[in-house]
């Protein structure tokens, strides 16, 4: 069961804090924040079917940009749940919201957003978003209203 902080987002992960995450003040590495937002849109990119859509027709996910807030230090041994939902959707690219939730503060440990933009490997430049990812996308958020 999902976290009540977590009502609302269709793709929920756990994760187990490793040793390896924390840095020298004793409390998971900023940077390793973006691993767990990565691990909940990869999650969310599976589920529509965006990775299909990228080994048939080469039209694939691509990082623009990402953001953090940092509400609690998290720090070994903890349980990480994680959520990730699209907020936004332009012509070309989409924007996802992820949450991270510590089972040891029973609270939220971070927030941050990635917009990841439609992009055609083949031609090396952004696309539309095709039809059948916008409606996969509009099925799974329905999921969660």
């Amino acid at each position: 069961m999902s976290p009540p902080q977590l009502i609302g987002f269709p793709v929920v992960i756990d994760l187990d804090v490793a040793w390896a995450e924390m840095d020298s003040f004793a409390h998971v590495n900023n940077v390793v924040y973006f691993r767990y937002f990565e691990n909940a849109r990869v999650a969310y990119l599976t589920r529509v079917g965006w990775f299909d859509l990228m080994r048939d027709a080469s039209v694939g996910p691509i990082l623009k940009s990402a953001d953090a807030v940092f509400r609690k230090p998290v720090k070994y041994p903890d349980r990480l749940t994680v959520g990730a939902r699209i907020i936004n959707i332009e012509s070309d690219r989409v924007t996802f919201e992820h949450r991270v939730i510590s089972e040891a503060w029973n609270d939220v440990a971070a927030e941050g957003e990635g917009v990841v933009v439609c992009y055609d490997y083949r031609a090396n430049r952004k696309t539309p978003l095709p039809e059948q990812l916008l409606a996969a996308i509009q099925a799974l958020e329905q999921l969660t209203k």
